[in-house]
């Protein structure tokens, strides 16, 4: 196992040790959809643990850092959990410009410092 797969799985491991122990401490309760007990609660998210980071995504990108997006845009309904993919593609441009305009910024599609941080709060 070469120094990069170990930091892949080092990172994964942590990350499922995480989930694991929201699942414990029932804070995590996945994607509202119609058919969850969740849906009829509103303010019920989805954990986002795929990034912690400010760093600028763009439109082809692929990653952790779309995949937090997409999580953190389907938790605000501007994208479906279907899309939640890690790639960052036409439907992803098309709803982070569409949050970027309701929440006054500019709409350019690029997730910035400025787009991360309303996406966080």
């Amino acid at each position: 196992m070469n120094a990069i797969s170990l930091s892949r799985a080092v990172r994964r491991t942590a990350v499922l040790a995480a989930t694991a122990g929201l699942l414990t401490a029932g804070l995590l309760t996945g994607p509202a959809s119609a058919d969850s007990p969740a849906a009829g609660r509103p303010g019920t998210l989805a954990a986002c643990a795929y990034y912690n980071g400010t760093a600028l995504t763009v439109y082809g990108q692929r990653g952790d850092r779309v995949s937090q997006v997409q999580c953190l845009l389907a938790n605000r309904r501007y994208l479906p959990w279907g899309d939640v993919t890690g790639y960052f593609g036409p439907k992803t441009l098309a709803a982070v410009k569409k949050f970027q305009s309701r929440h006054h910024l500019t709409a350019n599609g690029k997730v910035d410092k400025k787009t991360w941080r309303a996406l966080y709060a």
